[in-house]
């Protein structure tokens, strides 16, 4: 499966990621498509993509035009809307995850909860395009993992619902604070990275410039013309090494006994958010027989630094030993889509040799589908498990030797 990188010399934006996506593949019709099935009233939006010059560079400009003025809707509003909508399972779980961080950070602002903050410009029609729109992108071009630039803030003022405001915009400020990000001076006073752009690049993203063997680029359009190209670029490509000896892979692992076990399962959240391949937790004993767990944590030596960050800030560890891996052998990566009956859900195909050799449900997908339909995650997963055979033999079946090539 391909990784991107999404390298940021002029900010984002929700419409500059989506330009991004268009640009490198994800049609048009297929945007169209995935914000239909949030039932929006039709004559209230209208979404086209052209191509335009930012200076001397041809990029993509997602125009998301809307008649919708000043709605105010509640996260529990926008949350119902897209979790009943007929979309893919990852594209539901990260675009309700991208409004909750904007919520979080309104609240914050403004000294409130996040079930009591109305969204205004971020609740508004385009907004939600923007966000629903990308997510699905990233899921339609089967993009595995996303990385991310630093991003450039500068000063200035901006009119909000609120009034006149300071820049960067303090919602963008608490979001990169919340998933701290790395930033960097912007190229000129105003507003760079808009706080829709920040809770996508926040949610959707890893910090760092992955090793990685480029396939396209995916060029999106801001729309200011300042003194300089105004764009975002989406480096789509393969993980270097993707395909047989993978590139070098370190492995950090502590030793704990004095830290709460309920707080195990945010470290391990934290750990691959930040770039970790696996996690694991192992029983061990320590001096004088006391009982403790070793945590490891396996990831690119790119990732070294962060993943121990995030054990030396988030457990009660003193220290993190490393050790180095040259590589490891990977069989290859797909993800189709298994139809059941009770909907949809996606399936991490198992590449060995340039054949399909296996199918796996996604256990998050099947979990997320029980509870929305209260049956139980057996019934779902088993159903998914026959959905994932019957489509396992069709790629048999109809590959004409090139098993890795035949995509859904």
């Amino acid at each position: 499966m391909p990784i991107a990188y999404l390298d940021l010399p002029s900010g984002i934006s929700g419409d500059m990621f989506l330009g991004c996506l268009i640009d490198a593949g994800f049609a048009v019709e297929a945007l169209r498509a995935a914000i239909g099935a949030l039932k929006l009233p039709g004559e209230e939006y209208r979404i086209e993509a052209r191509t335009v010059m930012k200076g001397p560079l041809r990029a993509t400009l997602a125009d998301i035009q809307t008649s919708e003025a000043h709605a105010h809707r509640h996260l529990a509003d926008i949350a119902g809307m897209i979790g009943g909508a007929d979309l893919p399972e990852r594209v539901k779980r990260d675009a309700i995850a991208t409004f909750e961080r904007l919520a979080r950070a309104e609240a914050k602002v403004h000294d409130t909860t996040p079930d009591r903050i109305h969204f205004h410009e971020v609740g508004a029609m385009d907004a939600i395009i923007d966000i629903v729109g990308s997510c699905a992108g990233v899921d339609h071009l089967g993009i595995e993992k996303v990385f991310a630039s630093p991003l450039p803030l500068s000063a200035g003022w901006t009119k909000s619902e609120h009034g006149q405001i300071p820049l960067p915009a303090p919602a963008t400020l608490e979001l990169l604070a919340e998933a701290r990000a790395p930033t960097r001076p912007g190229p000129a006073a105003g507003e760079w990275v808009t706080p829709t752009g920040a809770a996508l690049v926040c949610q959707l993203a890893t910090f760092g410039q992955p090793a990685m063997t480029l396939e396209r680029i995916g060029t999106g359009a801001g729309r200011k013309d300042p003194g300089w190209p105004n764009i975002a670029r989406l480096w789509v490509g393969a993980a270097a090494g993707g395909g047989g000896p993978a590139g070098k892979l370190v492995q950090l692992e502590t030793n704990i006994d004095d830290m709460n076990p309920q707080l195990y399962a945010a470290v391990s959240e934290k750990l691959f958010a930040a770039g970790a391949k696996d996690v694991w937790f192992t029983p061990i004993h320590m001096k004088k027989n006391r009982p403790a767990v070793l945590l490891a944590a396996l990831g690119n030596a790119a990732q070294e630094e962060a993943l121990a960050q995030v054990m030396l800030e988030e457990t009660t560890t003193l220290g993190v030993r490393v050790h180095g891996i040259e590589h490891r052998h990977e069989a290859g990566r797909a993800m189709v889509t298994l139809e059941t009956r009770h909907g949809r859900i996606r399936g991490k195909v198992k590449v060995h040799n340039g054949r399909p050799a296996a199918i796996t449900p996604e256990y998050d997908d099947v979990a997320a589908l029980a509870g929305r339909l209260h049956v139980p995650v057996k019934e779902v997963l088993d159903a998914a498990s026959a959905a994932a055979h019957r489509h396992l033999e069709g790629l048999r079946a109809s590959e004409g030797g090139g098993g890795a090539s035949a995509h859904p």
